[in-house]
């Protein structure tokens, strides 16, 4: 028969210990034997995580090896929606709870990798090596003959440094300031994410494009036109869409329509002095065929 531990009770009591108060918080714990999973303070009491993320990697840091984290699969199981969910996940990386990487498979599909980090990898401090033991004093060898000296080894040449990145080109920006048009600009910008969840755009990434699709719609491009182009064939893995939005404005930008010749001026219409009928010439006079009469009775 096992002994019973007295240490610790059965269940957790339904009175509170001690003094009651009012104020904050009072923490009823039981003892956990099974299904449970250790979360560190770092994470639960982060102060720059949103609690989406912090109840998002709890979630996560719960689930076995091999389970599905993605977004589509989150927004099935919670009532968050997948915007919503898709910012948590980011928040996680850049605090490095989390990290997701595109791999190839032999048959050539390709996955989305992703770890999760009990603590976050910035807080992690690096191991710092053991000191080597100090070796005992070996004795002295017995003097031998000098040998000749080896030649050095050919120091390969170091590797050229790589050629800097170019700088990426301006923004477009218009020609004309058309406050009608830049409203209409910034609209489309915002309205992107009601059509494609991931092209969820900061309101400084806003102001920052709204002049480049103003200068595309000052080309007589129609705002669908426009959503068109922003929102077809995007990366299956999208990271900064106000990075590819910029790419996509500065590289696609139609050139301005060609100026229409105005079409050429027709002549008036006179009345012919002799017959009165109705004829075209800078001028009044006669019609073609009052001249040639008059030149044939010559």
């Amino acid at each position: 028969m096992d002994t019973q531990q007295i240490s610790a009770p059965s269940r957790a009591s339904s009175r509170v210990p001690g003094r009651v108060t009012a104020f904050g918080v009072i923490h009823v714990n039981a003892i956990h034997t099974s299904r449970f999973t250790i979360v560190g303070n770092h994470l639960a009491q982060h102060g720059q995580l949103s609690l989406t993320a912090i109840g998002l990697a709890v979630h996560i840091q719960s689930l076995p090896d091999g389970d599905k984290v993605g977004i589509k699969v989150l927004a099935d199981r919670f009532p968050e929606s997948e915007a919503r969910i898709a910012a948590a996940l980011r928040e996680l990386e850049d605090h490095r709870y989390l990290s997701r990487t595109l791999e190839r498979l032999p048959d050539g599909k390709v996955v989305t990798r992703t770890i999760s980090y009990n603590q976050s990898c910035t807080a992690v401090p690096a191991a710092t090596p053991a000191p080597a033991p100090v070796p005992p004093p070996k004795p002295e060898p017995a003097p031998m003959a000098e040998a000749a000296p080896t030649p050095e080894p050919a120091v390969a040449p170091a590797p050229p440094a790589p050629a800097p990145m170019p700088p990426r080109p301006p923004l477009p920006q218009p020609q004309a300031l058309d406050l009608e048009r830049h409203r209409v600009a910034t609209d489309l910008l915002a309205g992107l994410r009601r059509h494609e969840p991931r092209l969820l755009l900061a309101e400084h990434d806003i102001r920052r494009l709204a002049p480049a699709v103003a200068t595309w719609l000052e080309r007589d491009v129609h705002p669908d036109a426009v959503h068109h182009a922003l929102t077809t064939d995007l990366p299956e893995r999208l990271k900064q869409p106000a990075g590819l939005l910029a790419h996509r404005l500065t590289a696609l930008l139609p050139p301005p329509l060609p100026t229409l010749a105005p079409p050429k001026a027709r002549n008036p219409l006179q009345n012919c002095d002799k017959c009165d009928r109705a004829f075209r010439a800078p001028l009044p006079g006669r019609c073609r065929d009052c001249r040639a009469g008059a030149q044939a009775a010559a």
